[in-house]
């Protein structure tokens, strides 16, 4: 339960971090991040395997190059659908994800590094 949450922080903070550097991505505030979180998660989960396959050949002719446009497309409709969270420009469309997906990295490891010490805390021995 709490990695799920986890996850959808990392990835709303990860969104706010791309509002910041894409003057073409403009998320309203924080409930609409979190919100653009989970639905991405979803989109990634449910749409963009579909998409990735129909466009197997032009990633595997591009050398994978296409998967970036199939990231913006995924990102591009999460834009869509949720009120308060707008995505424009072609470079915006394609280097987005990439930052996105950076950040969340980052955010992710440090919440896993910070779980890891909290459970090494609550676990200590005294040595005798």
């Amino acid at each position: 339960m709490w990695a799920k949450f986890l996850t959808a922080l990392a990835t709303a903070l990860s969104l706010l971090i791309v509002d910041i550097i894409f003057p073409g991505v403009d998320i309203a505030n924080f409930p609409a991040a979190l919100i653009a979180a989970l639905v991405i998660g979803l989109i990634n989960s449910s749409v963009k395997p579909v998409i990735s396959t129909l466009s197997l050949p032009l990633t595997f002719v591009t050398l994978g190059g296409f998967s970036l446009i199939v990231n913006g497309i995924c990102f591009w409709l999460a834009s869509v659908l949720v009120p308060g969270f707008r995505v424009e420009g072609i470079i915006t469309f394609i280097l987005a994800p990439v930052v996105l997906s950076l950040a969340n990295t980052f955010i992710s490891k440090y919440f896993a590094e910070k779980n890891m010490d909290l459970e090494s805390n609550t676990n200590v021995k005294t040595e005798s």
